[in-house]
């Protein structure tokens, strides 16, 4: 299938920083959802732009799916995403259902899909039911099947793993919803310019992030498309305290063992962290997910006083 292009907008990029959890979920929260409440209340109150949900099956954060409808009902403007969710598992077919339903409830432009291939993990891979060497290929035909079900009212597919037949779902949306993806392989860099509308990479430097933008996008000319302008972002992880070591430099070096400076990749307090935001947004990005690196639910003053410290360091950064 070919994506159709997309129209670049011509007015200012606008510059928006959300906030998100990673697959740590609020690991020490009271079991009766409550850390979860706070967390979007004030993330709306502080004027954050969007929350973001991480899916690890065999972790402790609840399903993205449930969180963003418990956000869509929670919340007046706040935005939605998932960072990410995972298809090779899961039928396009009730991804787009569910999907298109919180969208609508939402109200338009608060849910925006993120979706991914999953963790390098054999738990997962048995969780899912997926073998790691089909992931790709799962990937690529569900979400071409989700986006003919947004955009076209009648879908007939006979594909490798999906087959339907004058296939219609519903509720019909305006305009079908923008797809981000993230990764930086060569072969994921492709994928983003084929089929993505935005591109949220996690674990990238500022340094780098000029050549790999310009690869994002000259991947999306091989295939006769355009990203729009403001379609680029990062997954920044921080600590607003010490640093952290241990397991946890030893996870961003197994990830990135080609980046001798973890600072490149992870800033350690918040002045680093507005600063590091700050290099990203001159090398031509505009969306920001923050993710802490420590359990909010254990922080001294918890879930409020951080993202209150968050707030007033780097939200004046935002602009239209």
């Amino acid at each position: 299938m070919r994506i159709p292009p997309i129209t670049r907008r011509t007015e200012c990029v606008k510059i928006r920083i959300g906030y998100g959890l990673g697959t740590q979920g609020l690991g020490h929260a009271p079991g009766d959802g409550s850390g979860y409440a706070q967390l979007v209340d004030d993330l709306e109150r502080l004027s954050f732009d969007s929350v973001w949900f991480s899916e690890r099956l065999t972790g402790n954060a609840p399903d993205p799916g449930a969180l963003m409808a418990f956000t869509a009902g929670r919340t007046k403007k706040l935005k939605m995403g998932m960072s990410v969710m995972v298809l090779p598992g899961r039928s396009p077919v009730l991804v787009a259902k569910e999907l298109a339903s919180i969208a609508l409830l939402a109200g338009p432009g608060r849910l925006l899909p993120a979706f991914g291939l999953g963790a390098a993990d054999p738990r997962e891979h048995q969780a899912f039911g997926v073998k790691r060497e089909d992931r790709g290929a799962i990937f690529n035909e569900s979400l071409e099947v989700i986006r003919r079900l947004w955009r076209e009212d009648d879908v007939t597919h006979h594909g490798r793993f999906f087959t339907f037949d004058n296939l219609r779902i519903g509720p019909s949306l305006p305009r079908p919803l923008d797809v981000w993806l993230g990764g930086i392989a060569p072969s994921e860099l492709r994928r983003v310019g084929r089929l993505a509308d935005g591109w949220l990479p996690s674990f990238i430097t500022p340094t780098e992030a000029p050549e790999l933008k310009a690869r994002v996008i000259a991947a999306a000319a091989e295939a006769e498309r355009e990203i729009e302008a403001d379609h680029f972002g990062v997954l920044i992880v921080y600590t607003s305290g010490a640093p952290l070591g241990g397991p946890f430099l030893e996870r961003i070096r197994s990830r990135r063992p080609d980046v001798t400076d973890p600072s490149e990749l992870f800033p350690v307090g918040l002045p680093a962290l507005r600063a590091h935001i700050s290099r990203f947004i001159d090398a031509g990005y505009t969306k920001f997910v923050l993710l802490p690196a420590a359990d909010l639910a254990g922080q001294p003053g918890g879930i409020t006083e951080e993202l209150e410290r968050v707030a007033a360091e780097v939200l004046t950064l935002e602009h239209d």
